[in-house]
């Protein structure tokens, strides 16, 4: 069994959705207000290759996609902050530490571009992942910062990096 991350492709796109979606189902997390019904969700791919500033990792685990985590420069962030983003994986390969390898790797290209903090939006039904976050070093925020258009989003963190 071999985790290996790598930066996303075209042909990405459509089981990154099909996971990104599926999560939040599992979760009972709205879809109305956030990535499920992002047009964006669609062309993951398309989207971080047109976007300076960002970047996307999947994983893959013996060849099979199984999740991915990017980094973006969200609009009306404060200056050299950029959103992490799309943090998702398959329920079979949760709780594995892969989550956390993919965290790693973006903070290291957030660095890399300079930026100086990492922000995210979740919900508490990923209480798993808020977990994650805190461990990781993330603060909660009273309120959301950016304009990421998941409005439905209630937990908003920063992380300085």
């Amino acid at each position: 069994m071999s985790v290996t991350l790598r930066s996303i492709k075209k042909e990405d796109n459509e089981e990154l959705a099909r996971i990104i979606r599926a999560s939040l189902v599992e979760f009972d997390v709205p879809k109305i207000g956030t990535v499920y019904s992002d047009p964006d969700t669609d062309r993951l791919f398309q989207l971080f290759e047109e976007t300076p500033g960002s970047c996307y990792f999947v994983a893959e685990e013996d060849g099979v996609l199984i999740g991915g985590c990017g980094i973006f420069p969200t609009a009306g962030l404060p200056s050299g902050y950029a959103e992490l983003v799309k943090l998702y994986l398959t329920n079979a390969t949760r709780g594995r530490g892969i989550g956390k390898m993919m965290m790693d790797k973006c903070y290291e290209a957030a660095k890399e571009m300079g930026y100086t903090h990492l922000y995210l939006e979740s919900f508490p039904q990923l209480a798993k992942a808020v977990s994650l976050y805190e461990k990781a070093g993330f603060k909660a925020l009273d309120g959301a910062l950016g304009n990421s258009g998941h409005f439905a989003c209630t937990i908003w963190m920063v992380k300085e990096l």
